[in-house]
């Protein structure tokens, strides 16, 4: 491992906050990567299409974090799934949303996503998300990486980490179709999203047609004009639809091109994941307002332990509102303004760059302000020039427990996919400096 100032590294003993600034090494292998993506004939031009259509969809590099945060990251998204089972916390959640969130289910929800950025203080919980794309991109990247010296080839993936990883992937949507449907066979499932050939992660839904091909269950990738409520059964192309990997950021199907997909759940006819309710309960932005609270959750059952460690790990959120607009305009600068049903980093303003008309716009709007957390720093090389670039995490999830973590480096306000040297990034594991 070749660092920019350093020469070269024997050990990894250094922290993973001076890796981030001094390892400037290019341990993506490309042709790896083309071999991991196109592992089935069905796949092959899918390397390509990446490249030409989204070249800065995968960087080049690595991010490192501390097993210490690892750690934190896991105890903090198992804290927010226990809290988020508390009737207090659900009642005041589902007061405020579509009524199509009220429908209880049993099923959990796939892919969820949870979003940190790295402050002195540990991870920082900047997002929530129940339809996280880029689990199964990110399996693949991690597979395709090569270590440049032997003091850190031990910290990547054995051959058969993607093999039991999609095995869980896979284990994942098996089980929400039993919690919902027990022993009854499964066997059609579509992948939904608006004009889904259009989305930028559009090639990550092959990659999961394929996953449930190999386990026996006939899958389309739909638009949802495509899906029709006949009859008591949600159908495309003439078939029943057992299951709906539902990839849509109508997070309550309230657009007319949805309404078969919303009349199939209200009716139990298909299981949806993820679904309404699990929204509603997780990653609508209002409840970061909560979960900032320690004394409101304490008052509704949540143990001292877990709003000690969300508190420590969960920002200051409030809603905008005119009672607090003053405050908050003159507070801007430590804070970050986002709608509350926002996604994708949509509509999203650091209160330094906000205008007086931004402004105007959000208070018309459903907005929240949480406290700002600059993101991580990571240095990298594009074209021989030395580039400071930033970078947060993502946690895929289910049921609490972490299936993944990747990074996505960027440049600007937020993560865009538009940056050169940037993209998604394998997480890489350093011992933290008390275990050394």
């Amino acid at each position: 491992m070749t660092s920019g100032n350093t020469g070269s590294m024997s050990t990894l003993s250094h922290s993973a906050e001076a890796l981030n600034q001094d390892c400037f090494c290019k341990t993506l292998n490309t042709q790896r990567l083309r071999d991991q993506l196109e592992n089935h004939p069905d796949l092959h031009g899918l390397m390509e299409n990446i490249t030409q259509s989204r070249p800065n969809l995968f960087s080049s590099t690595v991010v490192f974090i501390s097993s210490a945060v690892q750690s934190q990251i896991s105890a903090c998204i198992a804290a927010i799934e226990r809290v988020a089972t508390l009737p207090d916390y659900q009642t005041q959640a589902l007061a405020r949303v579509d009524s199509v969130a009220q429908k209880s289910t049993a099923t959990l929800g796939v892919c969820m996503g949870y979003d940190f950025h790295l402050s002195a203080s540990g991870p920082q919980l900047i997002e929530i998300n129940t339809n996280a794309g880029g689990l199964l991109l990110n399996a693949a990247l991690a597979q395709a990486q090569e270590a440049c010296c032997d003091a850190w080839r031990w910290t990547l993936p054995a051959n058969s980490q993607r093999e039991v990883l999609e095995q869980a992937v896979f284990d994942m949507f098996a089980n929400e179709w039993c919690l919902q449907r027990g022993s009854q066979k499964w066997s059609t499932l579509v992948i939904v999203d608006d004009a889904p050939q259009n989305q930028y992660l559009a090639p990550e839904f092959e990659l999961f047609r394929q996953l449930f091909a190999r386990h026996g269950i006939q899958t389309h990738i739909a638009d949802p004009s495509e899906l029709h409520w006949q009859q008591g059964k949600l159908q495309h192309q003439g078939s029943v639809v057992d299951m709906v990997y539902n990839r849509l950021t109508d997070f309550y199907l309230s657009e007319p091109n949805h309404l078969s997909i919303r009349q199939a759940y209200a009716a139990d006819a298909v299981v949806l994941t993820p679904h309404p309710r699990v929204h509603a309960l997780l990653a609508d932005k209002r409840n970061l307002i909560a979960l900032s609270q320690s004394d409101l959750l304490q008052s509704w059952g949540a143990s001292v332990a877990d709003c000690q460690l969300l508190t420590q790990h969960i920002p200051t959120t409030h809603l905008v509102s005119a009672e607090n607009a003053a405050e908050l305009w003159a507070q801007r600068r430590q804070l970050f303004f986002k709608p509350v049903a926002g996604y994708g980093a949509k509509a999203t303003y650091r209160g330094d760059k906000l205008t007086k008309k931004v402004w105007g716009e959000i208070l018309n709007s459903d907005f929240v302000a949480q406290a700002l957390v600059q993101p991580g720093a990571r240095m990298i090389q594009v074209d021989g020039v030395q580039t400071d670039l930033k970078f947060d995490l993502r946690a895929f999830s289910y049921a609490g427990q972490v299936q993944l973590l990747a990074a996505r480096i960027y440049a600007g306000q937020t993560t865009n996919f538009r940056t050169q040297g940037g993209g998604f990034a394998p997480v890489i594991v350093v011992p933290s400096t008390e275990q050394r």
